[in-house]
């Protein structure tokens, strides 16, 4: 007797490794049945299409729901505020690869994928937002200016990795943004502590 419960997550993380393996078109879904070790009328009762199954991937398993943004908030450090989200958000990605690989290679060819990811950037913006809005209690800023610091964010962290060319072997490999992220969160709130400045020289 198969468990109900626990078949549609295996279902999910079948689907998710052969998406992610051989792409969303040449993945048949009795392949995802086999793999998650169900039967294919199990699955169909689950997902009536092969897009039901990716749209829960990238509805479900975008990493983010699951993360308390409270205490990554520092009160008067917004950069490392930043810094603390978006190593949760990458904790949370690590161990999946909807983000990391499905969703970059769908996005363009299914438009509930490309409509699932606004979804996220939209929830990433209000929890940058709200870590911002804590990091700063007690100071005056411009609420213009917040929002370009948390949009500018979210396009930091959601950024697909670039391909660095690696001089004189021809080899790739991927950027990781991770790197360069300290040093832009201080770009972005520098604007914010700017903003500040000027409010406290002309109060």
């Amino acid at each position: 007797m198969v468990d109900e419960g626990s078949a549609r997550a295996r279902i999910l993380d079948a689907a998710e490794r052969l998406f992610a393996q051989r792409g969303f078109d040449a993945t048949a879904t009795s392949a995802v049945a086999k793999s998650a070790g169900v039967p294919k009328g199990l699955l169909f009762y689950y997902f009536p299409t092969k897009k039901d199954i990716l749209s829960a991937l990238v509805g479900e398993r975008l990493g983010f729901d699951t993360i308390d943004v409270g205490p990554l908030t520092v009160p008067g450090d917004p950069v490392q505020s930043l810094l603390n989200l978006s190593g949760k958000l990458f904790e949370a990605q690590a161990a999946s690869a909807v983000l990391r690989v499905i969703l970059w290679r769908e996005e363009l060819t299914h438009p509930e994928v490309k409509a699932n990811l606004a979804a996220h950037r939209h929830s990433l913006y209000a929890a940058i937002e709200q870590v911002l809005t804590g990091s700063l209690a007690g100071t005056q800023t411009d609420p213009g200016a917040l929002r370009a610091a948390a949009l500018a964010w979210v396009a930091v962290v959601t950024t697909k990795p670039l391909e660095d060319q690696l001089r004189g072997s021809g080899a790739t490999r991927a950027r990781d943004p991770r790197g360069d992220l300290a040093s832009v969160a201080e770009l972005i709130c520098a604007g914010l502590r700017c903003t500040r400045e000027t409010q406290a020289q002309s109060a």
